[in-house]
């Protein structure tokens, strides 16, 4: 009898949900994208309103309808042929073109690509500390850059700029290559990933203090400069660098999202069970993530806050699905460095405070403020 009750129960629980249940859950799953998607859409409308103003305000200030009204006559006079009367003079149009148009651009891109790098690598390892700071990508870009200007390549008339941001970007994509090849020597696991990143992270720390011990006070003082993460000075060129190799990897990223579920919910088991190639997998999203943070890293310096704490923002707001958190950690992230920046342009001007020094100011307020209020879902992740 105990075995005919057994084989009925299991049978029993075996039947498919009836229809109104799979309609109920069917309806629950859609309201819960639904909510994403608004969240997503509100992020972006923000995000939005924010880099307005990031353009708009400064020493000089422009004001948003001032804005919005010239921007409205230049495309008005390109669709007509008879160009409108600019609200804005010659001098404010070159400022807004080729100061903060390109600094308020490099923003989204550097919080949007970091942010992103580290919910890659936080998924793919199941680990919520990694990011491209900890794996080594950054302190090994700030090796790259004090060598260049202790051997005075900064200073070279027309190439000095581009030559530390070429030994900058080097080093960052030497150290990936280091973790990736010892990585693999294990079968790219997540364990040896982290603990390689955590190792190279320390010895190209090392380094850069070697560097900034045997450096001149002018030299120290670039270099310090430069691992404080800034955006000044930033061009279009620069940006089209960054942005292009950033905008290269995101497909990759995003195509693997469910890849990165599987990994997050079950490690390499569960990933492997459902028909991933764990290895190729692992190393193809590695290889992204850490390509676009180099790319970024190379021209604005260490900021090593976002690809930590953003994805964590993003993840305690939005959830865990990567098809939805990849993008919304992208807006979130963007939306922390251009608040940060636009911080610390105003906080004291005309002294600009450099972004990586503001980014964490603003950041941990915020994370510790949802870590304390949804502590019990960060704790089930």
């Amino acid at each position: 009898m105990t075995l005919l009750h057994a084989v009925a129960g299991t049978a029993a629980r075996e039947v498919p949900a009836p229809p109104p249940a799979r309609a109920a859950l069917r309806l629950a799953l859609l309201g819960v994208q639904h909510r994403r998607g608004l969240w997503l859409a509100g992020a972006t409308g923000v995000l939005a309103f924010v880099a307005l103003l990031s353009v708009s305000l400064g020493v000089g200030s422009l004001g948003p309808a001032r804005l919005l009204w010239a921007a409205w006559a230049a495309l008005t006079g390109t669709f007509t042929g008879t160009p409108a009367a600019q609200p804005i003079s010659a001098t404010e149009w070159a400022v807004l073109a080729d100061l903060r148009l390109p600094r308020t651009v490099m923003a989204i891109v550097c919080g949007a690509g970091l942010s992103m790098a580290g919910v890659a690598m936080q998924g793919i390892t199941r680990n919520p500390l990694v990011s491209p700071y900890t794996l080594g990508i950054s302190p090994a870009a700030a090796f790259g850059a004090s060598l260049a200007i202790l051997f005075g390549w900064a200073q070279w008339p027309l190439w000095g700029p581009y030559l530390t941001v070429a030994a900058a970007f080097s080093t960052a994509m030497l150290c990936a290559v280091v973790v990736l090849g010892l990585a693999t020597l294990r079968g790219v696991n997540a364990v040896v990933l982290v603990l390689a990143g955590v190792g190279l992270t320390y010895l190209f720390g090392a380094l850069t203090a070697s560097v900034q011990f045997v450096a001149s006070d002018q030299q120290l003082a670039a270099i310090v400069h430069w691992t404080f993460g800034t955006l000044n000075g930033r061009t279009w060129a620069e940006v089209a660098v960054a942005g292009g190799v950033w905008l290269l990897c995101l497909p990759v990223l995003l195509a693997h999202a469910s890849a990165m579920n599987a990994f997050a919910g079950g490690g390499d088991d569960v990933a492997a069970s459902l028909g991933f190639a764990v290895g190729r997998t692992r190393a193809l999203i590695t290889l992204a993530a850490v390509l676009s943070a180099a790319a970024i890293v190379a021209f604005t310096g260490v900021i090593g806050f976002v690809g930590l704490v953003a994805p964590h923002i993003a993840r305690l707001t939005i959830g865990g699905d990567h098809r939805w958190l990849l993008p919304f950690s992208a807006v979130s992230g963007a939306l922390l460095v251009l608040v940060a920046d636009l911080i610390g342009r105003l906080a004291f001007a005309p002294v600009v405070v450099p972004v990586g020094i503001v980014v964490a100011f603003v950041g941990v307020p915020l994370f510790l403020h949802l870590l304390l209020t949804r502590r019990h879902e960060m704790g089930s992740t």
